[in-house]
């Protein structure tokens, strides 16, 4: 991630704003209940100024931002002020003055992740907008028999059924916990802590450059739970050290890629994407983290050998003994993250806190570490600058996230009020002819043009909305739906045309996007075909309840990978990579013929 920290005028201003966001939604942990009404518009207030003013990349988009600021924090603002008054009101907007507040709270959200994140989005959540106002004059089954204005705006405006909606209620109190987790821990040692664990444990094997970056990817991932700033942060390291040994430039950016991408499929923390999942399917997030954690292996592990296959093609060297760490710096700097995840395991499993919770007390241990560094000395500058890096950047992530979740939130709303979410399902049903594989095939796709213009989170959550009821309605379990969209969302992260940790990779290294991108899709195959093979061997994600049956069908789909792996990489003659990866992904997808 580029910080742009010392480049930004005002910085007091800024330090001083990040600092009172993280003391607030840390505060909401501690603190109990308060109402929705409250803790979300006051969470949408933080978010504004990051996006429009300290986003802003010219004259006009500062002073447009500032407007837009001011409108939507003064909205929100009057929102949480008024939250007794509009509880009475039960989504019903009284006068135009409300109706204005609640355009300019739908305005402001709809440009911050137009800004945050580019038009995709935005383009989709206004054309719900304008079928819910004027889908009554369509005819036929998609058509809707209208809501009064009020009610409507009113519904996503002051109630909890648009961007105050539960999606909003996790990024709040859940998302927001674990950036500023991630945050404090990339703000110190940890991360170099990774390289060296990763270094000490894979840098000697064969590929083994490419290895470190394997688990480096994945633990790093593990906290940032975003591709595109796991490959800047790990790649900055592993890149230049795969080059320097000789790696072909396309296969040095495609590990890399390809790794990143895993980070947010990897517990114990995961991308957003999986708190939402808590929300959207009840399920404990402990639970989704016991269900993920076999495919997120099993992930790496095809990735692993895909590395393997490699090796029989190029000369893949190891890191030399004398730039590998000695183990009194692994063992130190591994303390910087051990200790924090230790904390977070253990308020969860241990302890039996919630969550969000357990990661409040690894924020304070990882703060507490950032008073040291690996000399175990303290550096007052240097302490300084990591408090600094961990509160700037994780305002700046929960602002780029929750911009995404305030306007995926109008969306489900929408669906909601309109009923075009059961239409849709409906549709999916009918085009599938009823069975199940079809279905899955449709869903797929629309993941995977989702995910190319959306980032993971909210193409899973468009997906899931409208496509999940369908998958469930034939015999899928809500978690196995819930998972294989949310997998088949992570594509666009490998596959062209839009492929955001391909695009970074390929520009760290100078090499052709395009070369990186096919070979991240050989070494990536496990993102195309374990969600699959989850709904063939749905007991891989019963491991807390039926292990035995869960590690039976690991090994098995993990032989299979393993052949498909092999087969895609290693094998010249097409006919030979074809008819090997057969046999692999007809082991993968076993459990049907069981």
């Amino acid at each position: 991630m580029n910080d742009r920290t010392l480049e930004v005028p005002f910085r007091p201003f800024w330090l001083a704003l990040a600092t009172v966001m993280v003391a607030f939604h840390l505060g909401l942990i501690f603190s109990g209940l308060v109402p929705n009404l409250v803790s979300r518009p006051l969470h949408l207030a933080f978010v504004l100024p990051w996006v429009f003013i300290f986003g802003a990349k010219s004259k006009l988009q500062l002073i447009t931002g500032q407007v837009l600021s001011l409108l939507g924090v003064s909205a929100a603002l009057w929102t949480a002020v008024n939250y007794d008054m509009l509880g009475d009101q039960y989504g019903f907007l009284e006068g135009d003055f409300q109706i204005g507040m609640a355009v300019a709270l739908l305005i402001c959200v709809i440009e911050a992740a137009r800004r945050a994140i580019g038009w995709p989005l935005p383009l989709v959540t206004t054309a719900a907008l304008a079928y819910a106002l004027f889908g009554a004059h369509i005819p036929g089954e998609f058509g809707h028999s209208g809501t009064p204005l009020r009610s409507f705006l009113g519904t996503l405006t002051i109630a909890e059924g648009g961007i105050w909606g539960s999606l909003t209620g996790v990024s709040v109190g859940v998302v927001s916990i674990f950036v500023i987790f991630g945050a404090v821990l990339n703000a110190g040692e940890a991360g170099q802590g990774f390289m060296n664990v990763a270094a000490a444990a894979a840098g000697r094997l064969t590929g083994g450059a490419a290895k470190v970056s394997v688990i480096s990817s994945a633990l790093f991932g593990s906290i940032s739970g975003s591709a595109s700033a796991n490959v800047a942060s790990t790649g900055a390291i592993t890149l230049p050290t795969m080059t320097k040994l000789g790696y072909p430039k396309r296969l040095a950016a495609a590990v890399e890629a390809v790794a990143s991408s895993g980070g947010q499929i990897m517990p114990p923390l995961m991308g957003a994407g999986a708190f939402v999942m808590v929300e959207l399917t009840g399920v404990p997030y402990t639970s989704i983290m016991g269900a993920a954690i076999l495919p997120a292996v099993l992930f790496f592990f095809a990735v692993w050998m895909g590395i393997n296959a490699y090796s029989h093609r190029y000369e893949l060297r190891a890191i030399e003994t004398n730039k590998q760490p000695d183990t009194r710096d692994v063992i130190i700097t591994s303390g910087f993250f051990l200790v924090p995840f230790s904390v977070l395991l253990w308020g969860m499993f241990g302890a039996g806190y919630t969550p969000q919770y357990a990661a409040c007390m690894a924020i304070l241990a990882g703060a507490v570490l950032l008073l040291f560094n690996r000399e175990a000395r303290f550096d007052r500058e240097q302490i300084a600058a990591r408090l600094s890096s961990a509160v700037l950047n994780a305002a700046r992530q929960i602002a780029m996230i929750a911009s995404i979740i305030f306007c995926a939130s109008i969306i489900i709303g929408v669906l909601s009020i309109t009923g075009l979410g059961v239409k849709i399902t409906s549709l999916i049903l009918s085009g599938s002819g009823g069975l199940l594989w079809p279905s899955l095939l449709l869903t797929a796709l629309a993941c995977l043009v989702l995910g190319m213009e959306v980032p993971t989170t909210a193409a899973y959550v468009i997906c899931v909305s409208v496509a999940g009821p369908a998958l469930i309605q034939q015999g899928l379990e809500p978690l196995q739906a819930h998972l294989f969209v949310f997998w088949f969302a992570l594509l666009s992260t490998i596959t062209p045309p839009v492929c955001g940790a391909v695009f970074i990779a390929a520009g760290m290294i100078g090499e052709s996007w395009i070369k990186v991108a096919l070979t991240a899709m050989a070494l990536g195959v496990g993102l195309y075909v374990i969600p699959l093979g989850m709904v063939a061997n749905p007991d891989i994600l019963r491991l807390a309840d039926a292990p035995v049956a869960a590690l039976i069908a690991f090994l098995r789909m993990a032989v299979g990978l393993s052949v498909l792996s092999y087969g895609l990489i290693a094998l010249k003659p097409l006919l030979a990579k074809f008819g090997v990866g057969c046999v692999g992904l007809a082991l993968v997808m076993s459990g049907v013929i069981s």
